[in-house]
Order: structure tokens, then C-alpha cells, then sequence
């Protein structure tokens, strides 16, 4: 049998990236082979093994076949005699589709290495389109590499849209769903993610909220790039620069949903969209499984980015009821991420990027103010029940007031 190393680890080695990891291939052999050499059987829908060493994954080398719709509608042959070029043609993209033999050598029947340098995207054969799943990981390969200068090919793109408008991508489970989006929230840019699937008419489908922001407009004063799709992804890019954290990258790319909900006639205002906006983010977390702090910071910063953006004007007492609003005093660490979000969405406005955003460093202070307030004089006057609540809520405005010298 002979082994090649295969896949993101060429790749990355090509490209003079840090290799995370190796996936290997096996030709010419068969599951009792390798079980026999010590290899532990863990695939179960195609033979997989683990390494008795080093526990990386081998596979053996597999064609499929399409049986049903979906990302797992596939009968696969791991048969000894399926040959290496066999196993690579059906794979997404040329550039994972090329492997390193025992002694080093480089083989890409598919012109992977050409699209490195040519910093392409491409689709290996129109076996692409028959799994939905690779068009967001190929909107991922976009966010990750974008920095490096890599675009999706425009053969590849066309391909995405037939697949996208054929409904093909209706078969992808919640759950694959969530994580393919995961994983593009934490890419270098997020944004490019989102903006190829709407390019490619598939973020309709998958996220028929956010498409909806496209073409909504904004106010001119407030928003100089008008529409509220762009104004999205651009905060969405300061977010990236901000955090690496995607609780707060989503909460960026939820913010705003309601304006796609906005009456037309009081357009392009949006009154009352904070609402609107958690409304939609609690029917797009029950569509799909976002976890529970994700949903509540997307909340929060939904209904108070507006407030927080005029903490200036605001007397202390309100700016109290902001961080109580936002569980600030309970948690601290989350009302950071929510100050995060915040500037993202004030920053990602066109003219706006490089501006700064004095209202974190305020609203900071303050939270610092209200949680080493002194309230140790309080029990001992006899206060109890609602007199104690509205006793501390005074001292902890008071310390505010103090430390904004409001």
C-alpha cells in the first residue's frame, strides 16, 4: 500500500502556513490491512482510521456515489484498486486536492498548485455541486484566505448560484448549518463569508433575515453607505479586528435585523427596530442551534447599541439602567463583549472605520464605578426588601455620577 499526505496540510505547507494538522490517504489496501498494522477503525460512514501512534487520520481512498439529496447522500467504494487521482477529483476545491508522496513529491492531477499561485478558488469537477454543504465551506475558503489575495473563481461562483437557486441547499440539516457558520464567524474576514453567499443567492436560504438587509436604507446623516446589508458587513469587519470571539461577531451580524422589518412608509427611518431585531433573532435561533450566550448577547445588543451610542448625553441614573439592562453587574466579561459589538456597529459606517468610539472607555468607567460602589453602610441603617434595592441602586448612580463627573 502507499500513503499520501492530502488536503489543508499541502495547502498550507505551499502556502508557508503553519501546518494544524495531516489527514492522510491510503492506496491499495483494505480495512483488515490496516486494523492488522494496529490502525483503529473510527469512521462510520467511510473507513477512517487512527494512527496506533501519532493519531492522526488515515483514510482509505474512496469514489462516491450520489444516492438522495443532502450533504450525506453519498454511497462511497474504499475499494484497494481506487487509485489516488480517483480520491482527489472528489474533493471541493483543486487546491485541497492535491497530496505529498513518501518521498516529497508533489502530485496535482487537478492544477491546485496553479491556483495557489494564481490565488483562485476553483471547484475540482461539476461533482461539486452535487453536496450543498461546499458552498459554505467554499464562502469560508474565501473569508479565511482572503487576506492572501484569494477569490472565488467565477465558474465556481456560477456553479454555487445553480446549486443555491436549484434548492439544493434545503437539504442541509440545522446543525451543519450552524457549524459551517461558526467556522466562518472566525475566520480573518467574516464578512467575506456572508458576502459570498449573498452573491451567490444562497444566504437567502440560509439566512433569509440577513438577506433581507440588503436594499433596506438608512439615513444618510447617520449612515453614509445607506444600505443596511452593506452597513452590516462593514461592522462586521471591524468586528474581526476587534474580537476573535464569534458571539460577538454574530451579535454584530443580528443587530440590526429588524430594519429589514421596518413599515416602508417610515423609511429611512427605523423607529423601533431594536425590537423588531430580537423578535427575528429568536425566530433565526429556534430555526437553527445557536447556543444560548450567543442568542442573549445578540439580544442585548440588539435592544441597547443605540443607547450606548449616546451615553454622553445621558444623566447617571440612566446610564445605571443601560449596564442593569445589559447584566453588566452580573457579568462583567459579558458586557465587555457587548461594548465590543457596540463599537463595531458605530465603526462600520462608510467614512467611519478609523474613528474612535469614546463611549466604551465611558461606559467602562462606569460599570467599574457602579461595582465598587460603598455599600457597606446600607444593612446597618436597617434597610431591607425594595428600600435596600433602591438604596444601592442610589449608591451605585451616585458612584457613577462621580466618575463621569456628571
Amino acid at each position: 500500500m502507499d500513503i499520501f499526505e492530502v488536503g489543508g496540510a499541502v495547502r498550507d505547507r505551499l502556502l508557508g502556513q503553519t501546518v494544524k494538522e495531516h489527514d492522510w490517504v491510503v492506496v491499495g489496501a483494505s480495512p483488515e490491512d490496516l486494523q492488522r498494522l494496529g490502525y483503529r477503525p473510527v469512521g462510520k460512514d467511510f473507513p477512517v482510521f487512527l494512527h496506533p501512534q501519532t493519531k492522526e487520520q488515515y483514510a482509505l481512498a474512496r469514489t462516491e456515489r450520489k444516492v438522495a439529496r443532502g450533504h450525506g447522500g453519498f454511497t462511497f467504494n474504499s475499494s484497494p484498486k481506487v487509485t489516488l487521482e480517483e480520491d482527489l477529483k472528489r474533493r471541493d476545491l483543486t487546491i485541497n486536492a492535491m497530496a505529498i508522496d513518501a518521498q516529497g513529491r508533489l502530485i496535482d492531477p487537478y492544477g491546485g498548485r496553479e491556483d495557489l499561485e494564481q490565488r483562485k478558488i476553483r471547484h475540482v469537477s461539476a461533482a461539486f455541486k452535487e453536496d450543498p454543504l461546499r458552498v459554505l465551506r467554499t464562502a469560508r475558503f474565501a473569508a479565511k484566505l482572503e487576506p492572501l489575495g484569494f477569490s472565488i473563481a467565477e465558474e465556481t461562483i456560477d456553479l454555487m448560484r445553480v446549486m443555491a437557486e436549484g434548492g439544493e441547499l434545503d437539504a442541509l440539516s440545522p446543525d451543519r448549518i450552524w457549524q459551517e457558520t461558526v467556522k466562518g464567524l472566525a475566520t480573518a474576514r467574516p464578512d467575506v463569508f456572508f458576502a459570498v453567499l449573498h452573491e451567490c443567492k444562497a444566504l437567502r436560504q440560509i439566512f433569509p433575515e440577513v438577506a433581507a438587509l440588503f436594499g433596506v436604507p438608512q439615513p444618510a446623516r447617520w449612515h453614509p453607505e445607506i444600505d443596511t446589508g452593506i452597513h452590516t458587513l462593514m461592522a462586521l469587519a471591524i468586528a474581526a479586528e476587534l474580537t476573535d470571539e464569534t458571539s460577538v461577531r454574530f451579535a454584530v451580524l443580528t443587530h440590526d435585523l429588524g430594519k429589514a422589518a421596518t413599515p416602508k412608509h417610515e423609511l429611512p427611518s427605523h423607529h423601533g427596530h431594536g425590537e423588531r431585531s430580537v423578535e427575528l433573532i429568536d425566530e433565526l435561533s429556534r430555526r437553527l442551534p445557536v447556543p444560548r450566550r450567543f442568542r442573549q448577547l445578540a439580544v442585548a445588543v440588539a435592544r441597547h447599541h443605540d443607547l450606548a451610542h449616546r451615553v454622553e448625553e445621558l444623566r447617571a441614573t440612566k446610564v445605571l439602567t443601560l449596564i442593569e439592562a445589559a447584566d453588566g453587574l452580573r457579568q462583567p466579561q459579558r458586557f465587555d463583549q457587548f461594548l465590543l459589538a457596540c463599537e463595531a456597529d458605530a465603526r462600520g459606517r462608510g467614512g467611519l472605520t478609523e474613528e474612535p468610539y469614546p463611549q466604551a472607555a465611558t461606559l467602562r468607567t462606569a460599570l467599574h464605578a457602579a461595582l465598587n460602589a460603598d455599600l457597606s453602610g446600607l444593612r446597618a441603617r436597617g434597610l431591607t426588601g425594595q428600600a435596600l434595592g433602591n438604596a444601592v441602586r442610589e449608591q451605585r448612580a451616585a458612584a457613577i455620577a462621580a466618575a463621569l463627573g456628571r
